[in-house]
């Protein structure tokens, strides 16, 4: 469902931000991307979605090529930033409708799924309310909801239990699943160790731009926690 090949970003100088990544996440897949904070994660997960144009590299989603067939891509992918940006002088159903519109979501399918994650995520009473008088949490519900309706084949998530509840982020851990029993794949970043080894099935971890270690979360924890593992490479 999406592959990367050696994909490499620089922003000036001689430092690069992702040094020859390469990564394959395949349908059915939760894949975690752990590092710290300028590791590389949000410059790669940018590379996937479009947002940042690379040179280094190719970036395959389901088959397609982020460079030369980007809307193809954008078809079948959701990304949810870390701190998404919405329309704030629209309502959150204003919103969720311009949405589907770019995707162009029919109205009886656009009706039947944001009433579903609306229920889900318990904000159907706020819909008609302004985004700008939403809280963070909120709007990243709204977010969530808003990446849902063209029913994504790949969801990219950038540290998406931010500023969640509780219940919130059991809900989405729900959603993520039962998209992959359907057949698609999510990747996400996170700094939460322990939601990464609860949920994801494959993890890679990267330190400096560089990929330092990949695979199957039972081959890199091999008996020992994901923070025990995490903090033995990293620190090697």
């Amino acid at each position: 469902m999406l592959e990367i090949s050696n994909y490499s970003k620089s922003y000036g100088g001689d430092k690069l931000a992702a040094d020859s990544v390469s990564l394959k996440v395949e349908s059915g897949d939760i894949y975690g991307f752990i590092g710290h904070n300028g590791a590389g994660k949000s410059t790669t997960i940018r590379a996937i979605v479009g947002v940042l144009d690379f040179t280094d590299g190719e970036i395959l989603i389901d088959g397609h090529s982020v460079k030369t067939e980007p809307m193809e891509c954008k078809k079948v992918t959701a990304y949810i930033p870390d701190n998404p940006d919405l329309y704030e002088n629209l309502t959150g159903i204003q919103f969720l409708n311009f949405v589907a519109d770019v995707f162009q979501i029919g109205d009886a399918e656009r009706s039947e799924r944001i009433a579903h994650y609306a229920n889900a995520f318990e904000i159907t009473d706020a819909l008609g309310d302004l985004i700008s008088s939403y809280s963070h949490g909120m709007k990243q519900k709204v977010a969530i909801i808003s990446a849902l309706i063209h029913e994504p084949k790949l969801l990219v998530l950038d540290e998406p239990f931010v500023g969640l509840d509780p219940k919130a982020a059991f809900t989405l851990k729900e959603i993520m699943h039962d998209l992959c029993r359907k057949g698609a794949a999510v990747f996400f970043s996170t700094h939460v160790l322990d939601v990464a080894e609860k949920l994801c099935n494959k993890v890679a971890i990267i330190k400096q731009g560089k990929i330092i270690t990949s695979g199957t979360m039972e081959e890199l924890t091999a008996g020992k926690s994901l923070e025990e593992a995490f903090l033995e490479v990293y620190d090697a």
